[in-house]
C-alpha cells in the first residue's frame, strides 16, 4: 500500500493553549473568568474552521477595481471571507469594546480574544489594530465632538454601526521619519479643514475614518509642526470621492490585507487637539498598536508550535514518530520554552496597559509600561520570524510547499518586526525611556515577581543580567554613538530579563496548582542565556562598510 502523510491538524486554539488557560487562571477574578470563557471558546471554534476552510479552498487576495463599465471612478475593493466576517465577529464577541470596559482586567480580556482570533481573521486585526487606537487616541485627546461622534462606531457591539479606523502616517519620504511628512491641511472657504497629499502605505483603506498627520498650511518645517487630524472616508455606501486609491500593495506576506498607495484631494478633515505636536498626539495610539503586534506576534509562534507538535506525533521516520526522536523532541522544547517567555511579556504589557488606564496602577509601573511596551514589540517580531522559520524546518519539504498553509506563517511573521517602528527604531525608543526611572521600575518588578521563587539559578541569573546592563549604560552613558550602536543587544537583553521574571511568577503559582510545566519552561529558557549586550567596535564597522 502506499504512503499517504497524515498532514497536521489544528488542536482547539482556546481548550489546548495551556499558558492561556493558565495566566487567565492566574489573573483574573473567577466571576469574570467564567465570563470571559465563552467568548473565547467561540473564537477557539472560529479559528479551528478558519484553519481548515484555509487548507481546502483556492487562497485569494483583494482585488481593486477602480472603475466602473461606465467609466465612473469606484475604487471598490473586494475582501476575502474572513474579512466579510470580521465586524459581525468583532462586535459579537467584543474584541474591541472589551479594551474599553471599566475594569484594570479589560486590556487582558481584550487582548485574550485578539490572540486567539489574529490569524483566523487573516488580519483582520490589522484594522482592528488601528482602531483600537484611534479610539484610545480620540479619548486621550478631550474632543468632546469626536469621542461622541467616532467612539460609539469604533466600539459598538452591532455590526451594522462598526466602523473600522485607519493609521495613514507613512509617506514616500519614509516610515519613521514622518517629520518629513508633505500632507497639507488648507481650511476652505468655510473654514473646514481639507488635506492634499499622498499617502504610501495605508493598511485600513477599506475602513470608515482614519487618523492622518498633516501640516497646516503656513506652518513650519519639522515634526512639532505636524497636526493630528480626523477624516472619515465614506459617503453612504460610496467612498468619497477626495479619497483616490491609487493601487494595493503586493507584499511578502499579509496577502488578504488590503494596504493601499491613495491620494488625498481635499478631504474633509478635523484637527484632533492642538493645530501642532500631531505625534506627540499620536502617542497613545503608538502604546496600544505595539502591544497589539507583540500579541500578534506570539499568536503566529502557537499557530506555528501548535502545527509542528501536532505534526511530530503523526510523521513517522526511521521507525518510530518524529516526537519520539530526541534531537527532534529537542527542538520542539526550545521552540516552546521561547514561546512560553514571549507570551509571559506580551501579555504582562497588556494586562499592565489596562491596570494604567484605569488608574488602579502600582507608583512604578506607568513607568515600567513606558520600557516594557517597545521591548515586547520588538523582541516578539524577531522572535516570530525565528520559531515561525523553525517550525517550517520542523515538516520538512512540506514546509516549503504553498497549499499546506505553512510557508505563509513565515511570511505574514516577517511583518511583526517592521510595523509600529522597526527594530532598530524600537531599540533607540528604549534608550529613551531608560532616561527616565524606568531601569528601577524594572528591577522592582522583577524582584515583586520573583518572590517566591525557589529556582535559584533563574533568579542569579536575571540578576546578572539587570546589573551587567546598568554597567553597561553606565560605561557608554558619555559617548551616545556607542548607546545606539548597542542598543539592540541591551533592548534584547532587558526582554529576556523581564520575560523570564514573569515565568518565575507563573511557576510559581501554577506549581502551587500541582503543575511544573512553567517552571520547566523558566529553567529552559534561562539556559538559553538571558544576556545579549554588545560592546560595539564603530573602527571595525566602519572597515567593513567603507
Amino acid at each position: 500500500m502506499a504512503f499517504l502523510q497524515d498532514p497536521p491538524r489544528l488542536p482547539h486554539p482556546y481548550r489546548s493553549d495551556r499558558s492561556l488557560l493558565a495566566l487567565l487562571d492566574r489573573a483574573l477574578p473567577a466571576d469574570r473568568r467564567a465570563a470571559l470563557d465563552t467568548d473565547l471558546d467561540a473564537i477557539g471554534d472560529y479559528a479551528q474552521m478558519a484553519w481548515q476552510r484555509a487548507c481546502t479552498t483556492t487562497r485569494r487576495k483583494p482585488v481593486l477595481t477602480q472603475w466602473d463599465a461606465w467609466g465612473q471612478r469606484i475604487d471598490r475593493i473586494e475582501l476575502t471571507p474572513a474579512w466579510q466576517e470580521g465586524a459581525a465577529m468583532t462586535t459579537r464577541h467584543a474584541v474591541l469594546a472589551a479594551g474599553h470596559g471599566d475594569s484594570e482586567h479589560a486590556r487582558l480580556e481584550e487582548f485574550a480574544r485578539i490572540y486567539l482570533y489574529h490569524l483566523a481573521s487573516e488580519f483582520y486585526t490589522c484594522p482592528l489594530a488601528m482602531t483600537d487606537g484611534a479610539a484610545t487616541a480620540i479619548k486621550a485627546s478631550g474632543n468632546r465632538a469626536l469621542i461622541e461622534r467616532a467612539l460609539p462606531h469604533f466600539l459598538s457591539r452591532d455590526a451594522s454601526t462598526f466602523w473600522l479606523s485607519g493609521q495613514w502616517m507613512t509617506e514616500n519620504t519614509g516610515g519613521s521619519d514622518v517629520g518629513s511628512t508633505e500632507t497639507v491641511a488648507r481650511q476652505d472657504a468655510s473654514g473646514q479643514w481639507r488635506l492634499y497629499g499622498r499617502k504610501w502605505f495605508s493598511s485600513a483603506v477599506v475602513g470608515e475614518a482614519a487618523l492622518a498627520l498633516a501640516r497646516p498650511e503656513g506652518a513650519g518645517t519639522g515634526t512639532a509642526a505636524l497636526a493630528l487630524f480626523y477624516v472619515e472616508t465614506m459617503d453612504g455606501e460610496r467612498r468619497k470621492p477626495e479619497l483616490v486609491i491609487d493601487r494595493l500593495k503586493d507584499k511578502l506576506g499579509t496577502h488578504e490585507l488590503p494596504t493601499a498607495e491613495i491620494h488625498l484631494d481635499g478631504l474633509p478633515a478635523w484637527p484632533l487637539g492642538e493645530l501642532a505636536h500631531g505625534v506627540r498626539q499620536v502617542a497613545p495610539m503608538l502604546n496600544v498598536t505595539r502591544t497589539w503586534n507583540a500579541i500578534c506576534a506570539i499568536a503566529s509562534m502557537a499557530r506555528a508550535i501548535s502545527l509542528a507538535r501536532d505534526y511530530a506525533t503523526r510523521r513517522q521516520a526511521f521507525g518510530r514518530p518524529l516526537i519520539e526522536q530526541p534531537l527532534h523532541a529537542q527542538t520542539l522544547a526550545d521552540m516552546q520554552a521561547e514561546f512560553e517567555g514571549a507570551f509571559a511579556l506580551a501579555f504582562e504589557v497588556a494586562h499592565l496597559l489596562g491596570r494604567v488606564e484605569h488608574g488602579a496602577a502600582a507608583p512604578h509601573e506607568a513607568a515600567l509600561l513606558r520600557l516594557l511596551t517597545p521591548l515586547a514589540k520588538l523582541w516578539t517580531g524577531k522572535l516570530a520570524v525565528k520559531l515561525c522559520s523553525e517550525a517550517l524546518e520542523c515538516f520538512g519539504g512540506a514546509g516549503y510547499i504553498e497549499d499546506t498553509g505553512l510557508p505563509q506563517l513565515l511570511r505574514d511573521a516577517q511583518v511583526y518586526a517592521i510595523w509600529e517602528g522597526t527594530t532598530n527604531v524600537l531599540s533607540l525608543d528604549s534608550l529613551r525611556a531608560l532616561a527616565g526611572d524606568t531601569f528601577a521600575a524594572l528591577r522592582t518588578a522583577s524582584a515583586a515577581w520573583l518572590d517566591g521563587n525557589d529556582d535559584m539559578h533563574a533568579a542569579s541569573a536575571i540578576r546578572q543580567t539587570l546589573d551587567a546592563a546598568a554597567r553597561w549604560l553606565d560605561q557608554h552613558a558619555a559617548t551616545r554613538d556607542m548607546l545606539e550602536a548597542g542598543a539592540r543587544g541591551l533592548a534584547i537583553s532587558l526582554a529576556r530579563c523581564a520575560a523570564a521574571a514573569l515565568l518565575a511568577r507563573q511557576a510559581i503559582w501554577s506549581n502551587r496548582q500541582g503543575n511544573p510545566r512553567p517552571a520547566a519552561a523558566l529553567q529552559r529558557f534561562v539556559g538559553h542565556g538571558l544576556d545579549r549586550l554588545v560592546s560595539p567596535d564603530t573602527g571595525n564597522t566602519a572597515l567593513l562598510l567603507g
